[in-house]
């Protein structure tokens, strides 16, 4: 099978600097040597070029090798794990630009220490092996961390959502919103929607939409209430609007095929986001919020009612702004659900924008801290449609506070299945100068662990499980006292 020309350029580029690092020359070394720029060898170690015939003989009489070895794509196993690596469907997917690193640079990365280096690649697909980590959880590992870069905000999207709300003033807000943004899909973008039963196919209550871009139809499940709908129309017009080709076609996700998918898709979302919810206005009314002397549950939810009937949007819209517009930089989002009839609670979505420890995902089935308001309050939310409520954590084997604000719904989608929004913001000397709530009387103040099973508060009364890996820890902890002991004794 032949090969394509990135890959011959890269096997070449791997093979020329491995030969002169053999020698323990310099490119500038090498270019004495050869005549050859030392600019231009740079760009063929990087793969960016490769030589005409002529200068290849050069290079293989320079560095004493065989013409035919020189142009073989044949390599030791030390390049033959870097450039598996480098070559991966996983690692060619992801748009490594978003991060500021260059196909060539993470080949000179790699090639610097080819062992070490692809060892310890292979230790983290190892891990994420051994901690159930599918493809599709790392690419939103990866979306997470590019988020995270950036704030968590986007002025192209956000100018791109400004742009069309003054064109199109009815699709920000007011009564005739959704139609609107009908009328933006029907007109501007010759795209037909419809509210069908997609259940009556053998869909699951959670397919909320269908896109078909082969007839340009966009199918709504008739369970959706006013806000989903919303958000899914908006959503829809930033696909179009933007031009996404690569993206889902369903909502709730099913799969996808790339993680320029998954890209779009939050850009599609975050659009949504900022035309639903305005910048400006809500900037205003949060910091109100924040400097109120008293926290009130209900003030919280009229502040979210005023805005979208959809926790989720609102408390994620929320992430975009108050980094950006407050400087309340570090903070987390998680969104928390629990099946009917089952104990167990899962994080679903999360993002961190926090240096400081905080609560994260775990895939090794261990029960998270039943202290956390967004958990306590999804397990008391049966007694009505929608809890919330804020307190004041204090995580104790880090030492860190934060304060969390949170909402908990039942999941119209999925009976008896609820669901529990939380966003923490992380309290040190800076931040609580702008959070007046966090002084307020009637606000609990919690210690609170992330697992059970690593927890210290021993006297923990909604505990679900024994905190096996702190005792563990104290085990090890134990033994090497013991161990330095006997070492001053045997010395002494």
């Amino acid at each position: 099978m032949q090969r394509d020309t990135h890959y011959i350029k890269t096997v070449f580029g791997l093979k020329l600097r491995e030969l002169r690092q053999d020698k323990k020359w310099s490119l500038q070394d090498l270019s004495r040597h050869t005549g050859l720029s030392k600019s231009y060898l740079n760009e063929i170690e990087k793969g960016k070029k490769y030589p005409k015939p002529e200068k290849i003989n050069l290079l293989s009489q320079a560095l004493q090798v065989d013409f035919d070895d020189l142009v073989s794509t044949k390599l030791g196993k030390n390049l033959q794990d870097i450039l598996e690596i480098t070559q991966s469907a996983f690692f060619r997917e992801i748009p490594l630009e978003l991060f500021g690193i260059s196909r060539s640079s993470l080949v000179s990365i790699l090639s610097d220490a080819p062992t070490k280096v692809s060892a310890f690649i292979h230790a983290l697909i190892s891990i994420s092996r051994h901690h159930n980590l599918s493809q599709e959880q790392f690419y939103f590992a990866v979306l997470g961390s590019y988020q995270e870069l950036h704030g968590n905000y986007f002025p192209d999207l956000e100018q791109y959502a400004k742009e069309f709300v003054q064109e199109h003033p009815q699709c920000g807000t007011g009564p005739l919103q959704e139609e609107a943004l009908l009328e933006v899909l029907e007109k501007k973008f010759a795209l037909r929607v419809e509210t069908k039963e997609l259940t009556r196919y053998g869909a699951s209550p959670k397919l909320r939409s269908l896109y078909v871009p082969e007839v340009r139809k966009l199918m709504l499940s008739h369970l959706l209430d006013k806000s989903q709908r919303l958000f899914i129309l908006a959503k829809e017009v930033g696909f179009q609007l933007m031009g996404l080709k690569e993206r889902p076609t369903t909502y709730s996700w099913l799969d996808f095929k790339n993680f320029e998918e998954l890209l779009n898709n939050h850009r599609a979302s975050y659009f949504a986001g900022a035309v639903l919810i305005d910048k400006k206005r809500l900037s205003y009314k949060i910091k109100e919020l924040l400097d109120s002397p008293q926290f009130s549950p209900k003030d919280l939810e009229t502040l979210m009612r005023e805005f979208s009937t959809s926790p989720e949007t609102f408390y994620y819209r929320l992430t975009n702004i108050l980094p950006h517009e407050l400087g309340l930089k570090d903070l987390f989002y998680l969104c928390f659900t629990k099946k009917k009839d089952s104990e167990v609670i899962e994080i679903i979505k999360e993002l961190h924008m926090s240096r400081p420890q905080a609560p994260h995902r775990n895939h090794i089935q261990e029960h998270y801290c039943r202290r956390w308001i967004a958990v306590d309050n999804l397990l008391r939310l049966e007694e009505q449609s929608t809890l919330s409520g804020a307190q004041i954590s204090h995580y104790r084997d880090s030492g860190q506070s934060y304060l969390v604000f949170s909402t908990s719904e039942r999941n119209p989608f999925s009976e008896g299945t609820n669901r529990s929004y939380c966003l923490g913001l992380h309290l040190n000397s800076q931040s609580i100068k702008k959070l007046r709530i966090a002084r307020s009387e009637n606000l609990l103040e919690r210690s609170v662990g992330v697992t059970c099973q690593s927890c210290g508060i021993l006297d923990c009364k909604v505990r679900q499980a024994p905190p096996v890996r702190l005792e563990k820890q104290h085990q090890r902890e134990r033994m090497l006292q013991a161990i330095d002991t006997l070492r001053r004794e045997a010395l002494s």
